[in-house]
């Protein structure tokens, strides 16, 4: 297995180099009724946990789709997509799905993806290259003294087979739907999410809020860094707001779980987020907190309490070229990190 880690890792970094120099639109094709589309981004850096010894962190996602015009109002597509977090739980993906998209009616999406809750969720304010909202690059080299739940946008996991709908936007909301099944890891579940965007005026706001129920989670985990729960339920809600005003941006985020008679390791609890960015130009900086309450709702055993805490700075040195560093704290242990990000 860590020869198909290197193996993806290394065809990821064959696409960065040969993408970068290209112009975006060198990465589509349409022509009017087929299209064809990459995305992607690479990052290479170093990370050096109580600022002693170096150690190097990486990350990637390429990203394809095929769409079909087959009227004026109905598309069809196909996406699949493969990165870093997903080869390092030995998957051969992140997502690959079909969906039918509707002017009207809206959207529908069939296989291997997130939840609906997470697709319409907000996410904290972060110009560094951590993937501080999606199992961030620091824990893997800065272990957790404890159960922590880093994601404090609701997920169930992209492993078993899901159906997820969404409509187009009404007014200023828009809502979904998810059920999903067919995975050893639980019988079934059901997400909802809905986002109400105001975009207009010189503040713009979005407003996201999700909901869950799992059936029966048999060794299921989504974030890498909780025990895997055994439980009769698992009931989730999740709520955020992202504030825009010129070039400030500020957002907040709630997770909140509970399992219901878990056996085992509890890794149910909240997670709660912060965060603050500026842009200047080519320059952005941010500043984001996280902090995570593992094992709440259990008086038998101790909980474990997590504070996070990053500053970021980035430069734009191009439309494909990034470069950031970052200063935190996690788990009791500063940090520095610095990197180069490549996107197509």
């Amino acid at each position: 297995m860590n020869l198909y880690k290197r193996t993806a890792g290394l065809t990821a970094l064959v696409l960065m180099l040969i993408a970068v120099p290209a112009s975006a639109s060198a990465l589509e094709y349409d022509n009017g009724r087929f299209g064809l589309r990459l995305t992607g981004y690479g990052t290479a850096g170093v990370l050096e946990p109580d600022f002693d010894t170096p150690d190097f962190v990486g990350d990637w996602r390429v990203r394809g789709e095929m769409t079909y015009q087959a009227t004026n109002s109905d598309k069809l597509g196909l996406v699949y997509a493969i990165d870093a977090a997903a080869v390092d739980e030995d998957k051969f993906m992140r997502e690959a799905f079909g969906y039918w998209q509707n002017r009207k009616f809206g959207r529908i999406e069939f296989g291997a993806t997130d939840s609906i809750a997470r697709k319409l969720g907000v996410g904290l304010p972060d110009v560094g290259g951590l993937r501080v909202n999606d199992k961030p690059l620091f824990y893997k080299k800065i272990t957790p003294n404890g159960p922590v739940i880093s994601d404090t946008t609701l997920t169930t996991g992209r492993g078993g087979l899901r159906l997820n709908y969404t409509t187009m936007p009404i007014g200023r909301a828009q809502y979904g739907l998810s059920v999903s099944g067919l995975t050893d890891h639980y019988d079934y579940a059901v997400d909802t999410g809905i986002k109400l965007r105001m975009p207009s005026g010189k503040i713009k706001t979005a407003y996201a809020f999700g909901a869950s129920f799992m059936s029966r989670p048999d060794g299921y985990r989504t974030d890498a860094y909780t025990p895997r729960v055994y439980a009769d339920w698992r009931a989730q809600i999740s709520g955020g707001m992202n504030l825009q005003y010129n070039s400030w941006m500020w957002g907040v985020t709630a997770r909140l779980i509970y399992d219901e008679n878990p056996i085992g390791p509890v890794s149910d609890g909240l997670a709660v987020g912060t965060g603050i960015s500026y842009d200047i130009l080519n320059y952005s900086i941010s500043l984001t907190y996280i902090f995570s309450d593992t094992g709440i709702w259990n008086h038998d055993v101790d909980d474990y309490m997590d504070h996070t805490a990053i500053a970021s700075f980035r430069y734009k040195y191009s439309e494909n070229v990034d470069m950031w560093a970052s200063l935190g704290i996690t788990s009791e242990t500063p940090f520095g990190a610095v990197g180069l990000r490549l996107t197509f």
